[in-house]
């Protein structure tokens, strides 16, 4: 399916896109979220982020200074190299920082320098799934700092929470996570659950459920009811959006689950702010690409 480098313009797009233009349902749900709180700093601060999506599209410039670490999915058939593709990706990323769709974010740890290039050790971060598809597909979420701040691991049964090991435990962590949270990590916000698992897989989970669209339902109906009423709950908390009050905390809630250790149930939930960047592509096996929703 193609020679070594021979994604890297094309992984550059992606990177573009979900820079610099927030999907259709993230920015009707914040129209919603607008038109719902009518006026007063929640009306403001609202109008100030459909304001700066708009500009952000117009100029093809990044939503946000905080560019996110690409998390990045990878479908890919037999035959193909995963070392290729990781190589093809870790250029593109350092394309699209020299074209100033990323920001040069990011720091080595030890030393406390920027690495110059918008890449480093685990950035990105990528995760590699052969399938039986004649085709790669390769979804993103650029995932902000500030909202990975107030993201979240809950172990039950949580004796000051009240909560057991049950559906209605997961909805006690939740909340708190979302009070916990009080508006930082950019509110509203788009959360991402994972019931179950390890510490390390869990999380890796709750971000996979970040690529979902905001209105669709899980296919478990008892997480669809929950999904829905965590949303309803969570925007009654009356945080809003920046933490100014209102109506607005929460665009959405997707729930997954992995399965555990008798010893061990994990409440895990990872935070996306209202900038809920995300892109999709699919390239055939003669190199057509096709963009994805």
């Amino acid at each position: 399916m193609g020679d070594a480098g021979s994604y890297t313009e094309t992984f550059v797009e992606l990177i573009r896109r979900a820079s610099t233009e927030l999907p259709e349902d993230v920015v009707a749900a914040i129209e919603e979220g607008r038109e719902a709180e009518n006026e007063g700093l929640a009306s403001i601060a609202l109008g100030t982020i459909l304001n700066n999506i708009e500009l952000a599209r117009s100029d093809s410039a990044p939503i946000c200074q905080d560019t996110g670490t690409p998390v990045v999915w990878i479908h890919y058939p037999s035959g193909v190299s995963t070392r290729g593709l990781r190589a093809d990706f870790e250029s593109a990323v350092r394309e699209a920082t020299a074209r100033r769709y990323l920001r040069p974010n990011a720091v080595d740890t030890l030393t406390g320098s920027n690495t110059g290039d918008g890449s480093g050790r685990g950035i990105p971060f990528l995760h590699f799934e052969e399938w039986d598809e004649p085709r790669i597909e390769v979804r993103m979420i650029l995932k902000g700092g500030g909202s990975e701040n107030v993201g979240s691991q809950y172990k039950l049964p949580d004796g000051k929470l009240g909560a057991g090991r049950d559906l209605e435990g997961v909805r006690r962590a939740v909340l708190d996570a979302v009070v916990a949270a009080q508006g930082m990590g950019c509110a509203p916000g788009v959360l991402g659950v994972c019931i179950g698992g390890d510490r390390v897989s869990a999380f890796e989970e709750s971000k996979r459920q970040l690529l979902r669209p905001l209105k669709d339902t899980s296919p478990v109906p008892e997480l669809a009811e929950l999904e829905e009423r965590l949303l309803r709950e969570g925007n009654e908390l009356g945080i809003g959006p920046m933490g100014f009050g209102g109506k607005t905390t929460l665009l959405a809630v997707k729930i997954g689950f992995l399965d555990r250790l008798p010893a061990c149930y994990f409440v895990t939930i990872s935070y996306m702010c209202w900038a809920d960047r995300k892109a999709a592509v699919s390239i055939a096996e003669g190199g057509d690409v096709t963009w994805l929703s």
